[in-house]
């Protein structure tokens, strides 16, 4: 069945986008992507809907590569959708044997019946039926979207997987590998979560995009799962022979003015602690590039550059390289897998101590979402400040994590968990 590709102008783009998504609902599959109008250096495209699976992989981590290799080349289509941190388990010979209250696939791609795409005022309506566009434009747009919606019925109330007292006795077990040269930095993550939580996750996911309006924002549905995401971080982009990732290693909080704000950038900027976090990712990422580039051609083309979000201000670094065309697209991903920044270095032996010291099995946090498209270019986020739901059991979590290094201060550490974690504390708590 081929996609046939129809465009329509609109004149007022915000609300159509708002009754859109409230329209796709209804799907057991919906993945939406929305980069808020941030208008970065490999921003491709506004916004894109894609809903109504036609064929579905979902599987866990066994042989999963392989399976969404092959998934690819049966389908020859675009397909959107998750990577799962413990998708390691099938990178490397390694568990993931935690505590998960949510229960995730590890892996869910879909071919979708219906793709909308945003660019500027410009609607891409990509439909394998095309007869059913008239009829799903004249659906949305008559919609009236409910006032006043309830994030849920009863207040949640977040509790810590990790207690404080808890945290700080891990970050020196995290610190005596590091001074011993186990590791040379972790990045370590803990779990916020609530139990019997009868959660709207639409609305959940408007509260946080609200709040955030990041770059890489996703909702994403897979029956009774569901994602809201404000993600800042790309994970890795192909356009063509070009390969892209923008791993993010150093937090700040906002100021309460402009002149906090320009001091908080600068003591970003300038600290040692911080840049030697994001470079040390750098070369991990450099490395990780190198295994399918063309030789000479990963360059870093930013190093420690500041971004401003509505919560947080974040160092970032681009590295890019040359691929060969005929490279296997899912192979990039693999060899890169899962990003350097949520991991630490050597990745490998970062992964085992976390898992023996994190509580929470990690699942879709710190993983990636994201979609193919039928020639082989790809671009996916890192699932960081984002709420996940189980709707079957009723179980809401978010988790965050931070970079330790040999110049980390425990306290310091816990603090900017909280940095990190208030976008999420305060869609879920203050209904």
């Amino acid at each position: 069945m081929e996609r046939i590709w129809l465009k329509k102008e609109l004149s007022e783009v915000s609300e159509f986008k708002e009754k859109m998504l409230f329209w796709a609902q209804k799907f057991e599959h919906i993945c939406w992507l929305d980069s808020n109008s941030h208008q970065a250096k490999y921003t491709s495209i506004d916004a894109v809907l894609a809903v109504d699976a036609n064929r579905v992989l979902d599987c866990n981590y066994q042989n999963a590569f392989q399976k969404l290799t092959n998934f690819r080349k049966e389908v020859n289509d675009y397909i959107y959708g998750y990577l799962a941190y413990d998708l390691k388990n099938d990178v490397e010979n390694l568990q993931s044997s935690n505590f998960d209250g949510l229960h995730f696939s590890d892996l869910v791609f879909f071919q979708p019946k219906k793709i909308i795409s945003f660019q500027g005022n410009t609607l891409s309506f990509g439909y394998l039926n095309p007869k059913e566009i008239e009829k799903d434009l004249e659906e949305i747009s008559t919609i009236i979207l409910p006032e006043n919606e309830k994030i849920s019925e009863k207040q949640i109330k977040i509790q810590q997987r990790i207690s404080e007292n808890e945290y700080k006795e891990k970050l020196e077990k995290v610190l005596y590998h590091i001074h011993r040269g186990d590791i040379y930095e972790a990045n370590f993550c803990m779990e916020f979560f609530a139990e019997n939580v009868n959660l709207n996750p639409f609305v959940a996911y408007q509260k946080l995009n609200a709040i955030s309006t990041p770059p890489f924002a996703t909702f994403f549905k897979t029956k009774n799962n569901f994602l809201a995401s404000a993600s800042p971080e790309r994970f890795v982009k192909k356009t063509g022979t070009k390969v892209i990732s923008q791993p993010i290693k150093g937090t700040s909080k906002r100021g309460k003015n402009k002149q906090e704000d320009a001091k908080l950038i600068h003591e970003l900027e300038t600290n040692i602690k911080e840049r030697a976090e994001n470079i040390m990712i750098v070369d991990l990422v450099r490395n990780d590039l190198s295994r399918k580039a063309k030789k000479g051609t990963v360059e870093v083309t930013e190093l420690c550059k500041i971004y401003t979000f509505e919560q947080v201000h974040q160092m970032i670094s681009t590295i890019i390289c040359e691929v060969d065309e005929k490279e296997d697209v899912v192979g990039i991903i693999r060899d890169l897998f899962p990003m350097g920044s949520m991991t630490g270095a050597p990745k490998i032996s970062a992964m085992q101590i976390m898992e023996r010291l994190e509580e929470s099995k990690r699942g879709l946090y710190s993983g990636a979402v994201g979609y193919f498209t039928p020639d082989g270019d790809f671009d996916f986020n890192v699932i960081i400040r984002s709420i996940l739901y189980n709707a079957e059991n009723n179980y809401v979590s978010f988790s965050v994590g931070g970079a330790i290094t040999a110049k980390s201060i425990i306290e310091k550490e816990y603090e900017e968990c909280f940095v990190k974690a208030n976008a999420m504390k305060k869609t879920l708590e203050e209904n």
